[in-house]
């Protein structure tokens, strides 16, 4: 038998839960952001446990959910779809099955290592070749999707794997990437999975894109601010200030870092924004979202990745 106030309490709760509900309803973009937070948040959770229990040597190691759960709340075939990318993709030469807390996973193990040096002999490279993990490329273009942007533009794009996810996401994409060998393997990729990302072999700063008739795009600069990529995106940046109208609609991302490796030497306020404040502030861009997600060079830190989403003032 309820107490008369065990009956407040539980009908006030009720009341509470309806009204919680009626709002996130009414706001499904904050709905949705809730939810994209919480997947990157269970996956740098995932991660940690992963890197601590991790027993192999290669040269990368990544992984990823077998299928949807509650601490993933992805789509049955965007889930798919990633494994397929990782499936198809030569750098990966290994994966089993494991359960990493509480969670099935599959762990995909690779090397990178010719690319990488074929990245740095470039001249017109601005950083080696250093992806994220697949399901951190899906999160941000989760991100970019759910913000409004309809074209990805993926600025030194590596394997393609954030282009990748944009298109499976309904977005047209523009995979530009400098060196010929990665761009090759996109093109393998894009064969094998039958997801066609758009691979483009360019040097991102001499690439016209006023000839793309783009309309509400978003570019994600591929390099940390400290290692070149603030160079990339100046370059880029100057391209888009004499498009007035492409300009106000178009978005930037920058991958940063929180690690004390990549700043030598300088005092903590250097080191906000990833390192990126510099360009932010120059160039009159408002950080509209950080999302923090591992990486392949932040597998072995306890610091993730930030990717930092902007827009011109």
């Amino acid at each position: 038998m309820w107490s008369n106030t065990t009956r407040e309490s539980k009908k006030f709760l009720k009341i509470t839960k309806s009204k919680i509900i009626a709002v996130s309803l009414s706001n499904p973009i904050c709905l949705l952001f809730t939810m994209i937070e919480k997947i990157a948040k269970n996956l740098v959770e995932l991660k940690q446990e992963f890197s601590n229990v991790y027993k192999g040597n290669s040269h990368i190691q990544e992984v990823m959910p077998l299928s949807k759960s509650d601490s993933f709340p992805i789509e049955d075939y965007h889930m798919e779809m990633l494994h397929s990318f990782a499936e198809k993709n030569p750098i990966y030469y290994n994966s089993y099955e494991e359960t990493i807390g509480n969670i099935p996973c599959r762990i995909y193990e690779g090397d990178i290592n010719q690319y990488w040096l074929n990245s740095i002999s470039h001249g017109s490279s601005y950083q080696p070749f250093y992806p994220t993990w697949v399901l951190s490329a899906y999160i941000i273009s989760l991100v970019a999707k759910n913000l409004g942007y309809t074209e990805v533009l993926d600025i030194g794009s590596g394997d393609g794997r954030i282009a990748y996810c944009a298109k499976i996401l309904g977005l047209q994409t523009y995979s530009i990437e400098v060196e010929e060998s990665l761009v090759d393997l996109q093109k393998l990729i894009t064969f094998a999975s039958k997801i066609d990302f758009n691979p483009i072999c360019a040097d991102a700063v001499e690439f016209d894109y006023s000839d793309q008739n783009l309309m509400h795009p978003i570019f994600f600069i591929g390099g940390l601010a400290q290692m070149g990529g603030d160079i990339l995106a100046s370059n880029i940046i100057e391209k888009l200030v004499s498009n007035t109208d492409l300009k106000k609609n178009t978005g930037m991302t920058f991958a940063g870092t929180y690690s004390k490796k990549y700043f030598p030497g300088t005092q903590s306020e250097n080191m906000s924004e990833g390192g990126w404040k510099s360009i932010i502030e120059k160039n009159d861009l408002k950080v509209v979202k950080t999302i923090t997600l591992p990486t392949v060079w932040t597998f072995d830190q306890p610091i993730d990745t930030p990717y930092i989403f902007t827009k011109f003032n």
